[in-house]
């Protein structure tokens, strides 16, 4: 093991109670209770106020006797209706002296969020700071009438304040101060005693993954780091802390009993002061020493102003991500700052770890010296921050070896407040170490010194538990770790996951960026959109606007801050931005909207308020760019056709956030913000108003306005009179036309002859997947590792393996199907599947060339728009790769999942009419696909024709294996788990949409996914010809396009059958209706083109033969146990179990109660529906 790795075994100190965060403050208080303790700063309407240790003790101490004598039990929750003065200390102290458990309830917060709080909470007792009323407003009446309905309060203080001689209120009550009968006992504290797994705190999480949960602090943390941190830090009783975070945030518990624990000075600044410009010279005034911020507060404070104030010699930094130029900005007007960053969360209760960067007077070359990100760093005293392999888990990642972080500490939070399952998920026993070996020597220590401490009533015993975080780091060489993202902080948009953080990072790096935030939203369509919110850095923008904007003719406002004068200003600040990140992210990442802000809204914990942050709507977004001045790209010089002029009109049309006016002929609608829906609705748009065959085809090859213009106008001229001369467009796309051909050129790069291989079902069998995060490709994962015998290694897309298999998991949880066994046989590699070698390393390669004995080649890109050499790199050479790769090391079989996409030509459709007419199956198996080496359409099923062909030849030279071709992946029989962006689930969805459902008669080749996987691993394992042919999967029987529809009125559903042109109509009108009528899009929308044009000669499907499969299925018994040779087909029944789970994720909505057979009951749990939100659809590479 590494010198910079952590023991997980070593005694952290469990029993090292360091006492009550109270009790050490009421011991300060009696050793020097004349001392300065809270300061309450002038405002321009208020005086200074200073209050000392003695002030504070006696008005807690009274408020303690007040709760105690109401009835308030220890560990029960007193909340706090909180301001950020001096009566918010007094409030806190005076719960922790009863015994109780506070929590703060923020005005700011909606009175929604504060129910939510109340509900979590269930508090019997509520104090009421009589500022916070005053300034804030009283309780709302929503919320007074859910605890006057719901909570059962043993007590209330309408309105607490100290006054400025110390003197404690609570209110009149009754006609009395409800506070007045213990002003008699504030000379001591009630004696409740406590004990270091007493919970003196109830802070919130923040929601981001659903409800706030409630966690549950400990005595042991609050006061257990402070005599470290003073040392470490070099923190005194003679420095002056700040009280500067969200009062309602649990960071406020550092601010208010750091000073109190070192016997120090509590500045309290007021809400004017917290404002830009005005902290710093607040920070001044006030001499301030010590700071704890968040990175948006810490924005606040350096943020447009010169004032220096260099008595601060720390400051704090926890909460978010800290960037460099943040620190570089702080040091410049605190020279004598040490900057510390901090790694914690509620559920640590402590921040646990820290890096030190000193101050520039001390070190000044040190910032330059370290990345962009400051690091997490190590852990404090007691605290190791543990670097875990998500594939092992009972292995530390060594140095740059990235994992999940899990923090091992005494001083965790308890858990969460009524959810145990929750907390046994995130707190975990540390099982590096037998935890019986700490309560023995604990129980010695107390045996040896001859007592037992009262607080021991209140104590679990030492418990060795770690915090898993959901956050992913590595170890530098140097010991510190870096934070490099989340496990859960992706999203899906289109079918890509993307990174937010990745975004984020790179918009950093910006030179004229100072802040920025990348979120999910959703826009008028409630399209998922990415949007960019970067804060500009103003002085280099002023600068590079003086030397650029004059040179592009913009005319540019100067002074509007709406959000249309904002776009326009730094319309081409954000254009600049767009091009930065296209030399760093795929296109499919780059968001759509970036929206300038001058400063970004902070919520009252002081981080950025992302739900805050203002959507541009279309007209402002529309209204942006700016219009040119230049003739160059005047619309009213002759740069732009008549055609371009009338594409230019229908962009603007579809594309909300564009005016015609400003696009150009290099205008690229996916740069202006185009995606599939919109770019399905402008090509139905423009068949109609042009009358010409467009489709999404042409708006993918051609996205500039000048070539998708070009396709207009060829396709009005057909004989090619007016085509444009000397057009490179013109030019046919070899590769698109001629798949066939170029599948002969790759197969001159097989190698000329194969090993022969032969497998035993009892040896063990290493088993190389590609597409293992796909639907079809989740149960190949799960039929291989039913064999005892087996093991994976699974190419996956990720950072790094470890996140490879955190993809995995997450997709075969999402599917139901994950088993936790399956961690030890499962071996992940990362790449790409475009790559040269699947984007695998040379060592990778190699390995994979010794080790392998089988390999399933079932990954690529589905998408049935792009083409054909589009889709090359992905589907094709990835092919051929594996193929060689079986040529090298030992001998490998091969199975290769295609598709009876590589059929779709009418010589099939023909064939299978007349092979059936005379008795046959159906197309056979033995075919060689000559009546489709031309004539396919979509480049998928070209690329799957060309791996085909590759595959056959590669069999013809001794190559042992199967090709598998399944029709249409439908769900899982039992628990009707499916893939929702499949064709066929949409047009279920899409006939309920419509009330409608088509008369066509065409058959669907439709077969559950288990056994097209069983047939998959059965073809590849048992080769029914040898040494290679093709199995194909075939439904029996199968049911038509009609009967599949009219299964929705069986289950009660309000639909009609009828002629597929009235239902082609339906379709339309709800897809041109669908703004108006304010309703969902139609789901079949990204498939509009195909189900609108012709779909009864679209759908034909030959009849196929299956010989093979059965033959392969018959052999697979002697791996299994079980014959499964006999085919499997999707039902009626069938189809109730899908409906009942489409229903069940919330896809479809249920049918009425009272109409047809009952759905088939279907159970989704949070772990799984949790895990489906985060899977992709088509259009990626699996």
């Amino acid at each position: 093991m590494s010198a910079a790795l952590p023991d997980p075994t070593a005694d952290l100190h469990w029993s090292s109670y360091r006492g009550a965060i109270h009790e050490i403050f009421a011991a300060n208080a009696k050793k020097h209770p004349e001392r300065p303790c809270v300061i309450e700063t002038a405002t321009s309407s208020t005086p200074r106020r200073e209050f000392t240790y003695r002030h504070i003790f006696e008005a807690s101490c009274q408020l303690a006797h007040k709760l105690t004598s109401s009835g308030v039990q220890r560990g029960e929750v007193v909340m706090i209706y909180a301001h950020r003065s001096v009566h918010l200390c007094v409030a806190i102290l005076g719960t922790l002296m009863s015994g109780a458990t506070f929590s703060v309830l923020d005005p700011l917060y909606p009175p929604d969020r504060q129910i939510i709080y109340l509900d979590v909470s269930r508090p019997r007792a509520l104090v009421i700071l009589e500022k916070a009323t005053e300034e804030a407003g009283p309780l709302t009446e929503k919320v007074r009438d859910f605890i006057d309905t719901t909570l059962q309060l043993r007590v209330e203080v309408p309105a607490l304040k100290i006054v400025d001689d110390g003197t404690l209120l609570g209110g009149m009550v009754d006609g009395r101060d409800c506070l007045e009968e213990q002003a008699l006992l504030k000379s001591d504290m009630p004696g409740v005693v406590v004990g270091p797994d007493s919970t003196p705190t109830l802070s919130f999480t923040s929601g981001s993954e659903g409800r706030p949960k409630g966690v549950k602090g400990r005595h042991f943390s609050l006061a257990y780091y402070f005599d470290w941190m003073s040392e470490q830090f070099k923190l005194t009783e003679n420095d002056a802390f700040t009280m500067l975070s969200g009062i309602a945030h649990d960071p406020i518990q550092r601010d208010i009993f750091t000073p109190l624990f070192l016997g120090a000075r509590l500045l309290v600044p007021s809400k004017d002061d917290i404002q830009h410009e005005r902290l710093a010279e607040w920070m001044r005034r006030e001499g301030a020493n010590v700071t704890h911020l968040t990175p948006a507060m810490g924005q606040i404070l350096v943020g447009g102003t010169m004032t220096q104030f260099p008595t601060l010699h720390h400051a704090f930094f926890v909460g978010d991500i800290l960037i460099k130029r943040d620190c570089r900005r702080l040091q410049e007007l605190a020279p004598n700052v040490c900057i510390v960053n901090m790694y914690g969360t509620t559920e640590t209760q402590r921040a646990v770890s820290y890096f030190e960067i000193p101050s520039v007077t001390s070190e000044p070359a040190f910032l330059e010296s370290i990345g962009d990100v400051i690091p997490a760093g190590r852990g404090m005293k007691d605290v190791q921050m543990l670097i875990i392999d998500r594939e092992d888990k009972n292995r530390l990642c060594d140095v740059g070896e990235t994992g999940e972080i899990y923090v091992r500490a005494g001083g965790l939070a308890e858990g969460y407040l009524g959810l145990d399952e929750a907390t046994k998920e995130k707190f975990v026993p540390n099982w590096f170490v037998d935890p019986q070996k700490w309560i023995d020597e604990d129980t010695e220590r107390v045996q040896q010194q001859g007592h037992s401490e009262p607080w021991r009533e209140f104590y679990k015993g030492p418990r060795d538990r770690m915090y898993r975080s959901g956050d992913l780091g590595r170890r530098k060489e140097d010991g510190n770790v870096e934070c490099t993202g989340r496990v859960d902080n992706q999203v899906k948009i289109r079918g890509f996951r993307i990174e937010l953080g990745e975004i984020d990072k790179h918009l950093s790096s910006h030179q004229l960026v100072r802040e920025n935030v990348t979120l999910l939203r959703r826009d008028a369509n409630e399209e998922p959109t990415l949007v960019s919110y970067i804060v500009p850095d103003m002085g280099r923008w002023n600068t590079w606007v003086e030397s650029k904007e004059n040179d592009r003719g913009l005319t540019v406002p100067q002074t509007d801050e709406s959000m249309l004068g904002m776009l326009q200003r730094f319309w081409s600040l954000t254009r600049d931005v767009r091009e930065h990140l296209k030399t760093k992210l795929p296109d499919y990442a780059i968001p759509s909207v970036f929206v300038p802000l001058y400063r970004f809204p902070l919520n009252p914990n002081g981080k950025i308020d992302k739900p805050a942050l203002p959507y541009p709507g279309t007209d402002d977004l529309a209204s942006a760019a700016p219009r040119r001045i230049s003739r160059r790209f005047s619309h009213t010089s002759s740069s732009l056709s008549a055609t371009e002029k009338e594409v230019a009109k229908l962009w603007a049309e579809s594309i909300r956030t564009v005016r015609a006016d400003s696009l150009e002929p290099d205008s690229n609608f996916w740069d202006l913000g185009g995606h599939s829906i919109i770019a399905q609705n402008l090509t139905s748009t423009a068949r109609k108003r042009f009358e010409v065959d467009v489709g999404m085809r042409t708006i993918i090859q051609h996205p500039t306005l000048r070539e998708f213009s070009r396709e207009i106008d060829r396709a009005r001229d057909p004989t090619g009179l007016q085509l444009y001369p000397n057009d490179e467009l013109s030019k046919v796309n070899f590769l698109d036309e001629n798949y066939s051909a170029d599948a002969a050129e790759l197969a001159h790069k097989l190698p000329k002859v194969f090993g022969s291989v032969s497998l035993d079902p009892s040896a063990a069998t290493t088993v190389f997947l590609t597409g293992a995060t796909g639907f079809l490709g989740a149960y190949i994962l799960l039929d291989v590792l039913q064999r005892p015998s087996t093991s994976v290694i699974a190419h996956v897309r990720a950072k790094d393996p470890s996140l490879g298999l955190e993809r995995i998991k997450k997709q075969c949880s999402a599917y139901g199907i994950w088993d936790d066994t399956w961690q030890s046989r499962i071996k992940c590699v990362v790449g790409d599947l475009s790559e040269p070698n699947l984007g695998l390393e040379d060592q990778v390669w190699d390995s994979l060339s010794k080790e392998v004995d089988v390999i399933i080649h079932n990954g690529a890109q589905v998408h049935w728009i792009h083409l054909y050499s589009t889709l090359r790199k992905a589907n094709v050479l990835s092919t051929l790769a594996l193929v060689q790769l079986c040529a090298i090391g030992k001998p490998k079989q091969f199975g290769f999942v295609s598709s009876t996409s590589v059929l779709d030509t009418d010589y099939y459709v023909s064939l299978s009419e007349s092979d059936t007419a005379f008795g046959a199956a159906g197309v056979s198996e033995s075919d060689n696909l000559w009546g489709s080496r031309k004539g396919l359409t979509t480049g998928y099923g070209q690329s799957k024709w060309a791996s085909e062909f590759i595959v056959r030849q590669a069999g013809r030279r001794g190559l042992r294996g199967c090709i598998i071709r399944p029709g249409y992946v439908s769900g899982h029989p039992i628990s009707g788990t499916t893939n929702t962006d499949d064709f066929l689930v949409r047009f279920l969805k899409g006939c309920v949409q419509t009330t409608l459902y088509p008369d066509i008669q065409n058959t669907i080749n439709q077969t559950p996914v288990d056994h097209v996987a069983r047939t998959v691993v059965a073809a590849t394992l048992n080769p029914p010809t040898v040494p290679l042919g093709v199995a194909q999967v075939t439904a029996h029987p199968r049911l038509s396009i009609q009967e599949f529809g009219a299964c929705l009125a069986v289950y009660g559903y309000d639909v009609k059958k009828t002629d597929y042109d009235n239902w082609r109509k339906g379709v339309e009108r709800y897809v041109e209706t669908t703004e108006i009528a304010n309703r969902e899009e139609h789901a079949l929308l990204p498939l509009y083109e195909m189900v609108t044009t012709n779909m009864p000669e679209g759908t034909k499907a030959p009849e196929l033969d299956d010989i093979n499969a059965s033959a392969a299925l018959r052999a697979d018994a002697q791996w299994t146990g079980q014959d499964l040779s006999a085919g499997a087909a999707v039902t009626a029944d069938t189809v109730g179990v899908y409906l009942a789970y489409l229903v069940a994720i919330g896809f479809m909505k249920p049918p009425p109660d009272d109409k047809g057979q009952p759905l088939p009951p279907i159970t989704i749990n949070d772990q799984q529906r949790a895990a489906l939100a985060g899977i992709g659809g088509r259009g990626r590479k699996v």
